[in-house]
């Protein structure tokens, strides 16, 4: 990233020299990303972060169809990422029909249920790949081919999981998916947004022809080739990181479960993706208090968090633990930790030593 910091400083959108040497590198970037999922470089968007990739696409593609087929009914999971919740709940105060499918222990969407919500009237559902707070993972494929002869649009939030699983877009037979650098261990303030050729989509920042006249605004260059960067390396060690946090999260559990510690639960245990571990503290032996776990944790050097890392700065109970029918309380003593290839056993021995101090100071 650092010539595009220091010495390239032109304007990709400018046609001198200087300005086209950035923007061969910003062209050279989108092929990265699209190789990188099995699409075409066109069907690329840089933008700045997750939240606008979920949004640019939802609203863009609700919008849209609206315009030119009246289509209004939109279609959700009750424990996606806020930033598309609450998109469907604007959309809905602007008159869209937005419908939330409920989710059970496991936190993935069941097919019978999104099919009963199906209508001619429906023009989108999106469903995230990999819950960012769980780790459970839906299985798009199948919601592609519910679809496939229905024309709706599936857009999904793929944040959590880009660069540490494979994504295929055409086999998943998806319109449109999110992802952010940040979470590869790249750049922060930088993301993308793949929507397939044809996929009728609205700007939704307005003023600049940037993005083939879809994402208006000069081009964050340094970002998008720092995001490139760490698709470069994730494609070249994404089966070892797997393999490495899949130990490292059994591990985990078995160090816990074989441990003192008792009246919790973890939430999605058998998740096939093992970069998120979710604990949650039994209220009714517990004195559960997310602000007060949190901050026992800190001070002992360990960064976790009760939910999503965009909203656990208010320390509201996570709508997601909630919404897989766990009560408020029970959510309040939920702690999430985010595993990665760089974690190690050491790390996770002192945090479970850490995990049986907090039970017994929140013991009722």
């Amino acid at each position: 990233m650092l010539p595009y910091l220091n010495e390239e400083f032109g304007n990709p959108s400018s046609i001198h020299s200087y300005g086209r040497r950035v923007r061969v590198a910003i062209e050279e970037a989108r092929e990265t990303a699209a190789e990188f999922i099995n699409a075409d470089p066109s069907e690329i968007y840089f933008v700045s972060n997750g939240t606008e990739a979920n949004n640019f696409p939802i609203f863009g593609i609700a919008k849209t169809v609206y315009d030119e087929s009246r289509k209004s009914k939109i279609i959700t999971s009750s424990v996606e990422h806020t930033c598309v919740l609450e998109s469907f709940e604007h959309l809905s105060s602007l008159g869209f029909n937005s419908k939330i499918i409920d989710v059970a222990d496991e936190c993935i969407v069941k097919i019978n249920k999104l099919n009963s919500l199906i209508s001619n009237d429906t023009s989108l559902i999106s469903v995230i790949h990999a819950n960012n707070e769980t780790g459970s993972v839906n299985n798009l494929e199948s919601i592609s081919k519910l679809c496939s002869d229905k024309a709706i649009f599936i857009h999904t939030d793929a944040v959590q999981s880009f660069g540490k699983i494979d994504i295929d877009v055409k086999k998943m037979g998806i319109h449109s998916l999110s992802a952010s650098a940040h979470k590869l261990h790249g750049p922060k303030g930088i993301g993308l947004v793949y929507a397939k050729s044809g996929t009728p989509l609205s700007p939704m920042i307005f003023g600049g022809s940037q993005e083939r006249n879809r994402r208006g605004g000069t081009e964050f260059a340094a970002g998008i080739i720092g995001f490139a960067e760490a698709i470069r390396i994730a494609k070249t060690e994404m089966n070892d990181n797997f393999e490495s946090v899949r130990q490292l999260r059994q591990y985990f559990i078995d160090a816990v479960e074989q441990s003192s510690l008792q009246n919790y639960s973890i939430n999605c245990k058998d998740s096939s993706f093992p970069y998120i571990l979710s604990f949650t503290f039994n209220s009714n032996f517990y004195k559960n208090d997310s602000e007060a776990m949190l901050m026992f944790l800190d001070i002992n050097g360990i960064a976790a968090s009760n939910g999503a890392a965009c909203t656990s700065g208010t320390l509201k109970p996570s709508h997601v633990i909630m919404n897989m029918g766990r009560s408020k309380d029970d959510a309040l003593g939920t702690i999430r930790f985010s595993l990665s290839a760089y974690n190690k056993i050491e790390e996770i021995d002192y945090v479970v030593d850490k995990l049986l101090l907090m039970a017994n100071k929140f013991k009722k």
